[in-house]
């Protein structure tokens, strides 16, 4: 076969407010490659198939020097994120060809070249499910969803000090505790609705557009709004106290969050995008209710969960995305070029549902 255009997407600058297509990152086109002969030295070629854009990628947007939990990207070379591809040809006794492969640090780029496989990990897919659904909800953000729920909830189908039935206006059973989940819509929100309806609580979901609204409905959120158009502050009035909280954005609404709180009230900080593109400065005010309320705030990386977690994560979840008893929505793209229009669709919120870039058929 002759050399071919090996398409990529650079990292081309660090930028100061949301990433800018073309400028933070640049498709480029000027690298060729001969995938019968290229040399392997005892690697893998890989055909990358699909592409997961996450909101934490905007983190590794930033200078070498400022250190953090996952290296940034670095100037003139292709970002790396989440990805899916297949094996082409193989010198690692581990991969033969034609076995399909995710890692979570998948060159941007058509074909890739590695010797250093680490993280590269064969699928397994009984289902027979699309190779999208393994960056989705049965990859990166599902886990992130299902090992931080399991890990952190404490989730009780009944209030921990349940009413006497004498006291009840009816003979019905308590209803469990109350979570309210942001960003619900998203791979990562839409499936912690799921687990906490599964697990008999009162769901409160929001998000950024009537489509994601109605989205949240569908999957049994008990109390669904959209954000930009109804206060966070009188709906958890309303609607609270909440038990669990699990945050997606930081910022103001992680200030109502405190305010709704139930004394006892477990948080999930799971990330906080109101503050990617400002500087991480979007200030929080009422810090202080997590003492007078007893508040726990848990932080975590998907990563550090994972060994607990990911037995029970696939032998639980594949069965249920494949009835359909979990379900979940991709928002698919094509081609490496539409990288940077999507980087900034994901940091905006204007993005559907789950951020896929479609890069080649299998």
């Amino acid at each position: 076969m002759s050399p071919v255009v090996n398409g990529r997407v650079l990292f081309n600058s660090v930028p100061e407010g949301f990433p800018e297509p073309g400028k933070t990152t640049v498709y480029d086109t000027t690298e060729t490659i001969d995938p019968d002969t290229v040399s392997l030295d005892g690697g893998v070629l890989i055909k990358t198939l699909e592409l997961s854009i996450d909101p934490y990628m905007r983190g590794r947007m930033r200078p070498a020097s400022v250190k953090s939990y996952v290296a940034a990207f670095e100037i003139g070379k292709p970002i790396q994120g989440h990805g899916v591809g297949v094996v082409i040809r193989s010198e690692n006794p581990k991969f033969k060809e034609g076995d399909h492969v995710d890692s979570n640090s998948f060159e941007h780029k058509n074909l890739i070249v590695t010797k250093d496989v680490t993280g590269y990990e064969v699928i397994n897919n009984p289902h027979n499910l699309p190779w999208s659904t393994f960056i989705g909800v049965l990859g990166m953000p599902g886990k992130t969803a299902f090992m931080a729920w399991k890990e952190i909830s404490q989730a009780q189908k009944v209030p921990p000090h349940p009413v006497e039935r004498t006291e009840l206006s009816n003979f019905s059973e308590p209803k469990g505790e109350t979570v309210f989940v942001t960003t619900g819509a998203g791979p990562v929100g839409s499936l912690v609705i799921q687990l906490a309806k599964r697990d008999g609580l009162k769901v409160i979901a929001s998000a950024g557009s009537e489509d994601k609204v109605q989205f949240m409905k569908e999957i049994g959120a008990d109390v669904v709004f959209n954000y930009k158009t109804t206060k966070t502050t009188d709906v958890l009035a309303k609607e609270g106290p909440i038990d669990i909280y699990w945050d997606n954005v930081g910022g103001e609404t992680l200030d109502a969050a405190l305010e709704a709180a139930n004394t006892g009230a477990r948080f999930i900080e799971c990330g906080m995008i109101s503050t990617y593109n400002s500087g991480f400065s979007a200030p929080v005010h009422k810090l202080f209710l997590v003492i007078t309320k007893s508040i726990s705030i848990s932080g975590f990386v998907v990563g550090r969960l994972m060994p607990k977690w990911n037995e029970e994560f696939y032998k639980t979840l594949p069965p249920l995305v494949a009835s359909g008893e979990i379900k979940h929505r991709e928002d698919i793209y094509n081609g490496l070029e539409t990288v940077g229009d999507v980087i900034l669709a994901v940091q905006k919120g204007t993005n559907k549902a789950k951020a896929i870039i479609h890069v080649a058929d299998d």
